[in-house]
């Protein structure tokens, strides 16, 4: 029997709206920023197969433990909602997309199975029907914007509980059809108020007591 491999998918929820919808410049940044942050907060040494727009692609031709697997996706959150916070709390630009960047949210979709691989120019990339199915369950029937979705496929390997429980975690069964197939996951919501965020200094106001010494003047 071939060697499981992971996927794993962190996707920021709300990016069609937020870059449709704001200053382009802004926005790109903004997204910018955050795929960084998450890919810094790769803690199991996933190799990064693509940059999806707002989502990336992960893997690994192994699979963690169920402890490891949980603490990396609490990592991705906390590092992802930990940056919002700073940017809700220290942002000097008025402009929509810093504005509304707080509306942004994260999910994550996990899938497990045996891989196969392409190799285009040099650059070796996953291939085949676990891709497909792990990119089908992006597209389910959950009713939130902030969760983590684990394939049966996983949760079966990990002999995670589709009731498992703990302070961040609140897993139940899901379940959609695709291509007239029906297709089995867990998934769990992520309450932020749960995540240990990061802390962050605020902004300080400073008050000037001279006049500046350099000018600047920009003529149109």
């Amino acid at each position: 029997m071939a060697k499981s491999s992971i996927l794993f998918l962190p996707d920021i929820s709300g990016y069609t709206k937020f870059v449709q919808t704001t200053e382009i410049e802004h926005s790109l940044h903004v997204i910018s920023e955050l795929l960084e942050i998450l890919i810094e907060a790769n803690t199991q040494d996933f190799v990064l197969a693509e940059i999806e727009g707002d989502a990336l692609f992960f893997y690994k031709e192994e699979v963690p433990s169920q402890e490891k697997l949980l603490a990396q996706v609490e990592t991705m959150f906390t590092a992802f909602y930990s940056h919002l916070k700073l940017l809700e709390n220290n942002r000097i630009c008025p402009c929509n997309a810093c504005s509304s960047a707080v509306n942004l949210e994260l999910k994550i979709i996990i899938h497990a199975g045996p891989l196969q691989f392409i190799e285009v120019k040099g650059n070796r990339k996953p291939f085949g029907k676990e891709v497909i199915e792990v990119h089908r369950l992006m597209k389910n029937s959950v009713n939130s914007d902030s969760y983590v979705l684990l394939s049966q496929n996983l949760s079966q390997e990990l002999k995670l509980s589709d009731n498992y429980s703990s302070t961040l975690f609140n897993f139940d069964k899901g379940e959609d059809e695709y291509d007239g197939q029906s297709v089995p996951y867990i998934y769990s919501k992520l309450n932020q108020s749960h995540l240990k965020l990061k802390p962050f200094q605020y902004s300080k106001s400073i008050e000037f007591d001279k006049a500046p010494e350099i000018l600047h003047e920009m003529k149109l």
